[in-house]
């Protein structure tokens, strides 16, 4: 069995009952996995607090030594096995399993530097012969709780943000990629002793990482609802959190875009890893003069979609499991029931029945009274509405209780930056969906979540300021007590001393 934690550099086998984990396109056993146990949490957590203590004594360039260690380990190792294992625990096509991977290694470095950098504010004195400035600090024991649909690449986002502000991290992966993060967990071995460690197990794990006193500030990305649940608890204990929650994003295709590129970009930002991306696009607005030669173009992109086991030369793997199918036949169902059109897909298919596959999927003629137009779909499927205008659209994708991701093809720049300026997401894209940039913010609006991972803003989730004020001349203040008795007011009310 494989073992339930992984703690730097030590492995501890759990006592915990194992459960198998299966692949979603084959249904054969993958592995074994086990819960870790309350006493063997607490053991752990003990273990990184020391640690960490010892890792927040250290200078900013030695940290940044090891992190540029680490990120050099990432690039020179052969993951392949690793990234096989993510594919057949999740379903995701090899390629985009080990491109995640290889995209870990900058991430490390962009924070070691900019924790080097940047490590507090000298202010403008209020006072003469005062020097007055911030420092920021570590907070102590980072708890990470990751998806599964990018299991290593965003959990590196947060732990590398957080080691380089000082912190130790405990990380509790998703049940469906325990596996996959266990075999990365390998090249944190270089790093101090008991530094970083991994937590395998369900909601029950989790919720006691975000309620133990020895953690210190929580990063989660799942369900809005899972996401509300850890939200309070970390409020409740006044604990810092980064919260990424999903969304239901909007594309626009304007009158001005160039169909055959915005149709590409399209099946990209829809059906990347089957839909299970929290910034897929779920809801695309079309101007009516562009409606249908879009659609055509749309189609003819989707039906080039290789569909099958991750791990052939395919695009589109299975669905993470049989829970995630059924949502998506339930709110096309639902669509269709209402008035929508299948134009592709809508259907298990021929040949893959076993396994947790569905086809790319585009439904025109959608409303709002369908349900897939404000949940979350997280599968192949989107829903194409026909506006009257470019303002109409800006309006119908702000038409929701999200607000992680939008995106726009135009090429008026009119129009683009009035998507910049108007929608009502965290991030925009025009021209280009699903790029992120180590150095700028992630995160969303509304219900997809609170903070934001990457960029000054990702490394300022995980450390604290501590303002100071130093007089290096020690004397005595006016204001001190006693106050002269010329400050208090006089016999008749008048004030004597301003």
């Amino acid at each position: 069995m494989t073992p339930a934690h992984y703690l730097t550099p030590h492995r501890i086998t759990s006592t915990g009952a194992p459960r198998p984990v299966i692949d979603p396109a084959t249904l054969e056993t993958v592995g074994h996995i086990a819960d870790t146990t309350e006493a063997e949490l607490a053991t752990v957590l003990a273990r990184l607090n020391a640690a960490q203590a010892r890792w927040a004594a250290l200078d900013a360039k030695t940290r940044a030594k090891h992190l540029h260690a680490l990120a050099n380990r990432i690039e020179a190792a052969d993951m392949t096995a690793c990234a096989i294992t993510m594919s057949r625990e999740m379903g995701k096509p090899y390629p985009e399993a080990i491109g995640e991977i290889a995209n870990c290694a900058p991430i490390f470095r962009y924070y070691a530097e900019m924790a080097r950098d940047e490590a507090g504010k000298v202010a403008g004195t209020t006072q003469a012969g005062s020097f007055q400035y911030a420092r920021y600090e570590p907070l102590g024991v980072s708890a990470h709780i990751m998806p599964f649909n990018f299991p290593i690449l965003l959990m590196c986002w947060t732990v590398a943000a957080s080691l380089a502000a000082g912190n130790a991290c405990v990380i509790k992966p998703a049940e469906a990629t325990t596996l996959s993060t266990l075999a990365f967990m390998g090249l944190f071995d270089g790093l101090p002793e008991d530094l970083v460690a991994c937590v395998p197990g369900g909601a029950g794990v989790g919720a006691a990482l975000v309620a133990s006193p020895l953690t210190h500030a929580v990063a989660f990305t799942g369900s809005v609802r899972a996401a509300q649940t850890v939200a309070a608890e970390a409020a409740r204990r006044m604990k810092p959190a980064v919260i990424e929650a999903g969304g239901s994003d909007p594309m626009i295709i304007s009158a001005s875009a160039p169909l055959d590129v915005a149709a590409a970009g399209a099946v990209t930002g829809a059906f990347h890893m089957s839909g299970q991306v929290c910034t897929s696009t779920e809801r695309i607005f079309v101007v009516d003069e562009v409606h249908d030669a879009f659609v055509r173009a749309f189609v003819r992109e989707a039906e080039h979609l290789r569909i099958g086991n991750g791990l052939g030369r395919v695009e589109i793997g299975p669905l993470v499991s049989e829970a995630a199918r059924a949502k998506v036949i339930r709110l096309v169902d639902d669509a269709v029931a209402k008035g929508a059109r299948v134009e592709c897909g809508g259907a298990i298919p021929q040949g893959l029945e076993t396994g947790w596959f569905y086809a790319p999927t585009i439904l025109t003629g959608c409303t709002p009274e369908m349900d897939l137009m404000h949940e979350e779909i997280f599968g192949p499927v989107v829903g194409i509405t026909r506006v009257k205008d470019f303002a109409e659209a800006i309006a119908r994708a702000n038409d929701s209780a999200f607000g992680l991701g939008a995106s726009v093809f135009t090429t008026s720049l009119d129009e683009a930056m009035t998507a910049a300026e108007t929608l009502q997401a965290g991030m925009v894209w025009v021209n280009n969906p699903l790029i992120d940039n180590d150095a700028l913010p992630f995160g969303g609006w509304k219900a997809s979540g609170l903070g934001r991972e990457l960029g000054r803003m990702g490394l300022e989730t995980f450390r604290r300021s501590k303002m100071v004020i130093m007089d290096h001349r020690p004397v005595r203040q006016d204001w001190w007590y006693p106050y002269p008795d010329d400050w208090f007011l006089d016999q008749g009310g008048g004030r004597k001393h301003t």
